[in-house]
C-alpha cells in the first residue's frame, strides 16, 4: 500500500481551494467595505443585489436562447440568416440599440448569447455600441432636464456611434484577431462562427437526445455563473462610484471653451459618470454653470458606455482585441459627437 508523501488537507481548505477565485476576491471586497463602513456595504450589497435581479429576465432568457441554438444545432441557422445582410445588418443593429431598453450591463447576456451563436461581429458591435447610449425612458428623461434638442441629439449620437463602430468592425472583419471574439468559458462564436464552419443537423426537440441535454445544461450553466458573477461585480463598482466620486470633482475638470473641454469630456466620462439617469443633472448643473454643450453631451455618451462598469463587463465577456476596439470607437464616437454638435450650435 502506498502512502500520500502530504497529509490530506482539511475539508475546509479543500473545499476553499476549488472555490472560484473571484468569489473570494470578492467577497474580500464586501467583508472590507462592510468593516470600512457597514452603511455603505449594505448599500452596495443591495444595489448590486437589486440591479442583478433586475437584469435577470434579460439574462436567463438570452442564455436559454443561446444554449436552446446550440443543443438544437438552431444556431447553425441563426448564423446563417445574417450572411450576406452585413450592412443591412449594421444599420439595423444600430436603430434597435438606439431603442432598447438596456444598459452598459444588462446588454452583456444579450451580446454574448448573439456571439456565441455566430453572429458575425460587426452588427453585434454597432447595437453593442448604441444600446447603452439612450433607450425611451432615458429620452424622456433627458428631454425633461436637458431639453428636447439635447435628447435627439444624444439618440443620433447613439446611431452614429453604432454604425461606426459596426461598419468600422466590418472593414476589419478579415483580421485574425477578431475571428474569435468571446472570451473561455462564453462561447465559440465569431464572424461565421463555429456552427457554419461546422454545420450539424437541427434536432428541435432537442431534449430526446442525452448527449445535447447534457450540452445544454453544461452551456447554461457555465455561461450563467460566468456572466452573473461579472455583472454582479460591476454592479458592486457602479454603487461604489456613485458613493465616492465627487460631482464637485467633475464638474471642475470640464469648464471651458473650444475642443479641449470637449477631449477632457470624453476622457472624464470613463471613470468619472455616474449612471445614465444620476448624471442628468450634475450634466445639467455643470452647462448651468458654462459647460458646453458639446462637451456636456461627450461626456454622456462616453461615460454611458465606457463607464469602469460597463469596462469591466465587456472585459469579461470579450477578448483583448474586441474589447480594445470597443474602447476605440467609443471614445472617437463621443469626441466626434461632441465636436458635431457644438459645431452645429454654434451655426445655428
Amino acid at each position: 500500500m502506498t502512502y500520500a508523501s502530504t497529509p490530506d488537507l482539511p475539508s475546509w481548505r479543500r473545499h476553499l481551494q476549488r472555490l472560484d477565485p473571484f468569489v473570494l476576491w470578492v467577497g474580500g471586497l464586501l467583508v472590507a467595505l462592510f468593516a470600512f463602513s457597514p452603511q455603505q456595504g449594505g448599500v452596495t450589497l443591495g444595489f448590486a443585489v437589486s440591479s442583478l435581479t433586475g437584469t435577470a429576465p434579460f439574462l436567463f432568457a438570452s442564455i436559454a436562447m443561446a444554449a436552446y441554438a446550440g443543443a438544437s444545432g438552431a444556431d447553425n441557422l441563426i448564423a446563417r440568416a445574417f450572411q450576406g445582410r452585413t450592412a443591412t445588418m449594421i444599420v439595423a443593429a444600430s436603430l434597435v440599440g438606439a431603442l432598447s431598453p438596456f444598459c452598459s450591463c444588462g446588454v452583456i447576456p444579450i451580446i454574448a448569447a448573439l456571439l456565441s451563436m455566430g453572429v458575425p461581429l460587426a452588427p453585434v458591435m454597432a447595437f453593442w455600441l448604441a444600446s447603452p447610449i439612450m433607450d425611451p425612458s432615458m429620452f424622456v428623461m433627458t428631454s425633461g432636464i436637458l431639453g428636447v434638442g439635447f435628447a435627439s441629439a444624444k439618440t443620433l449620437a447613439a446611431i452614429g456611434i453604432g454604425l461606426l463602430g459596426g461598419f468600422g468592425m466590418h472593414l476589419l472583419r478579415g483580421q485574425p484577431i477578431f475571428a474569435d471574439p468571446l472570451r473561455e468559458g462564453v462561447g465559440n462564436g465569431g464572424c461565421g462562427g463555429s456552427s457554419v464552419r461546422a454545420p450539424r443537423p437541427v434536432v428541435w426537440a432537442f431534449w430526446r437526445e442525452p448527449e445535447r441535454v447534457t450540452k445544454f445544461r453544461k452551456s447554461g450553466l457555465n455561461t450563467t455563473w460566468f456572466l452573473g458573477k461579472w455583472l454582479f461585480f460591476a454592479y458592486l463598482l457602479e454603487s461604489l462610484m456613485l458613493a465616492y466620486v465627487p460631482a464637485d470633482a467633475v464638474s471642475g475638470l470640464l469648464g471651458g471653451d473650444g475642443i479641449a473641454p470637449i477631449a477632457i469630456a470624453t476622457v472624464v466620462g470613463v471613470p468619472a459618470y455616474l449612471n445614465g439617469f444620476a448624471a442628468l443633472p450634475l450634466v445639467d448643473g455643470l452647462v448651468d454653470q458654462g459647460m458646453m454643450p458639446g462637451a456636456a453631451l461627450a461626456f454622456m455618451v462616453a461615460g454611458g458606455v465606457t463607464s469602469i462598469p460597463a469596462a469591466i463587463a465587456v472585459w469579461a465577456l470579450a477578448r483583448r482585441p474586441v474589447f480594445l476596439a470597443y474602447l476605440a470607437f467609443a471614445l472617437s464616437g463621443s469626441f466626434a459627437t461632441g465636436l458635431l454638435f457644438q459645431t452645429w450650435l454654434s451655426l445655428s
